[in-house]
């Protein structure tokens, strides 16, 4: 029963439960109008017995005195008394005279009483049966004579006020019910077309589940049930919608990475396996070419080693591991990368300057030291990498204002070499990128190093930017939050200052 319940409509649901109130406001109308009608007769009858007592008493002691003749007859039926039962009793209650009405057989059923008794239920009135089988039964009182010698009883049957509440009943049954009819058939309608906009987003969704994603429910009034609905379903679609193009874009990206980092692992390994075979078959017998081969195979194996670093970096970056921020200074890590870059690179100028080209200034901001330190090593080394020698480069710290009176920790690696064109200006920081590849694998590059920089710093909610560096060139900027370093003081006695240039 429970699962047939639920494989009905909603609207179907709703049209028998309002003829079910219906019908059950019928029936409660129905008992409540025939129980009132029905009090308010038998009151009326009561009413019409007590009236009538005394003409009924004259008649009964004329018939009793004088015997049944025409005259009483003629009397009784003019006084409008035939409707009426009644009886003329002795004190101990024996029928000493009868006047039966037009009901013929049935008489009421009504036991001997004193005048005692009756005298004590003067003003009451009593329901009683019938003698015949189907009789409706009997309103009675009991009067008694003025003389005291005797009392009467006057009686109506029930059965008209029984036949008048029924036909009431019937007829208010039959109004209900045909009223519970008429309007489950209008609210049929109604509900029908005020499900429409339901039927409507009922067909969307399985428009959507069949693929179409870019489908959208129609809107309506958003003071409605139904119009707060469509914007909540359009709001899921569009995240839905979001989401399954963010999963498509991040597998296109995964296969392309899968595909590069293949492709970068096999030229190593290519490498190797043919100094390999060339070595089995004696095609390295002389010493000097044995050690050329051999020192082929170890550029090859460290330069997989440093893929394989690359990779995992990526990889430990994209988990979004919580970083465990301590303050920073980039004017710290912006002069270590020009003490190391004079010491590996003695032919460069390389300098620490500010933002504006003079004496720079503490940049304070927080984060994973090591990681911050590992995106300044990077731009510096792509700078040394990529631009020819002699190509002089300045690293510039500082600090720039932003929006919401908000300030930015900035430090620049600007290189004054050939530049970038805007086509790979635009995609250098993407995952295996490479701008000139066979410029790159003679230098060693594995193209993941500038991808790191951008993962790393959006990891630390700043970001990397590239910019052309004015008279030609090419600026790395990274930006993070700016964050007062704990102790300003201190901070400041332990601020490198920056050296003259190396010539």
């Amino acid at each position: 029963m429970t699962r047939l319940f639920r494989q009905v409509s909603l609207r179907s649901k709703l049209v028998a439960l309002m003829a079910l109130l219906m019908t059950l406001g019928v029936v409660a109308t129905v008992f409540t109008a025939s129980f009132s009608l029905r009090v308010t007769m038998i009151d009326q009858m009561d009413t019409d017995l007590a009236s009538n007592s005394s003409p009924m008493a004259n008649l009964l002691y004329e018939v009793w005195t004088e015997g049944s003749d025409t005259n009483n007859a003629y009397r009784w039926a003019n006084l409008g008394l035939t409707r009426f039962h009644s009886t003329l009793r002795n004190q101990d209650g024996e029928i000493l005279a009868e006047l039966p009405g037009i009901e013929g057989a049935d008489k009421p059923v009504i036991d001997k009483h004193t005048v005692a008794e009756v005298e004590a239920v003067h003003d009451l009135a009593f329901t009683t049966e019938g003698t015949a089988p189907d009789s409706g039964g009997w309103r009675y009182r009991m009067i008694e004579m003025s003389n005291g010698n005797g009392y009467i009883t006057i009686a109506l049957p029930l059965s008209e006020v029984e036949d008048t509440v029924a036909d009431a009943a019937g007829s208010m049954v039959t109004s209900g019910m045909l009223a519970t009819l008429i309007m489950s058939l209008i609210a049929y309608g109604i509900t029908t077309r005020a499900f429409r906009p339901l039927i409507r987003v009922e067909r969307t969704a399985a428009a959507i589940a069949a693929g179409d994603l870019s489908r959208r429910v129609e809107e309506y009034p958003h003071d409605t049930e139904v119009g707060r609905l469509s914007r909540a379903l359009n709001a899921m679609l569009a995240h839905i919608e979001h989401a399954f193009r963010s999963q498509a874009a991040s597998e296109r990206k995964m296969r392309r990475f899968v595909q590069d980092a293949s492709h970068e692992l096999r030229t190593p390994l290519v490498t190797i396996q043919g100094y390999s075979e060339l070595y089995r078959h004696g095609g390295l017998a002389e010493r000097e070419h044995l050690d050329s081969a051999m020192g082929r195979i170890e550029g090859e194996a460290k330069r997989m080693g440093q893929l394989v670093e690359d990779l995992l970096t990526l990889a430990r970056l994209d988990e979004q591991r919580p970083l465990e921020r301590v303050p920073v200074d980039l004017l710290h890590l912006g002069s270590d990368a020009v003490e190391d870059a004079r010491v590996n690179a003695p032919d460069r100028r390389v300098r620490l300057v500010g933002l504006d080209g003079g004496i720079p200034v503490a940049a304070p901001t927080s984060g994973d030291e090591s990681r911050l330190r590992q995106v300044v090593v990077n731009l510096m080394t792509n700078a040394l990498r990529y631009t020819p020698d002699g190509t002089p480069i300045e690293v510039a710290v500082g600090t720039l204002p932003v929006i919401d009176g908000r300030s930015d920790a900035v430090l620049e690696v600007r290189d004054h070499g050939p530049g970038i064109s805007e086509e790979d200006a635009a995609r250098v920081f993407e995952r295996f990128y490479r701008a000139d590849s066979s410029r790159q694998r003679e230098t060693g590059g594995t193209g993941l190093g500038l991808a790191i920089v951008a993962a790393i710093a959006a990891q630390h909610d700043g970001s990397i930017v590239l910019t052309e560096t004015p008279g030609g060139g090419t600026t790395m900027s990274i930006r993070l939050p700016l964050e007062a370093m704990p102790d300003d003081d201190e901070a400041a006695t332990a601020r490198p200052q920056p050296d003259a240039p190396l010539e």
